[in-house]
């Protein structure tokens, strides 16, 4: 086998390998918000009922489904939440959060805290 046509296959190879590892991971940082008590019981973008005492969120980007961990960077404290609607809507903010998630992450005084986020599974 010529020299040239080896190389091409382990380059190929390489590719098919790299293509495979997949994307790095997603994370986003910017401001949390949670959801005000009016929107109990509506239906989300994704045709599930919003329930306070569930860990869901908003997301304007990511999939339905798609599991994300949130961390207030302030306390070190994460809770992990389940994209079911679009949002939000409020300009600098990156995710609103139900009652019970910004509860576990300590953001209901504050009402809009800074989070990062961190896909830890993404929608099928």
């Amino acid at each position: 086998m010529p020299y040239f046509f080896r190389l091409g296959l382990c380059c190929g190879a390489g590719l098919l390998l790299a293509s495979c590892a997949g994307p790095a991971a997603f994370t986003e940082s910017g401001k949390a918000s949670y959801y005000a008590d009016k929107f109990n019981g509506r239906r989300t973008a994704s045709g599930t009922v919003y329930r306070p005492g569930q860990l869901t969120a908003a997301h304007n980007t990511l999939p339905f489904g798609t599991r994300v961990r949130v961390t207030n960077p302030r306390n070190n404290r994460s809770v992990k939440v389940v994209v079911t609607d679009r949002g939000p809507h409020a300009k600098g903010r990156i995710i609103d959060l139900s009652k019970k998630a910004a509860r576990k992450i300590d953001i209901i005084d504050a009402g809009v805290a800074p989070v990062t986020l961190k896909v830890i599974r993404k929608a099928r």
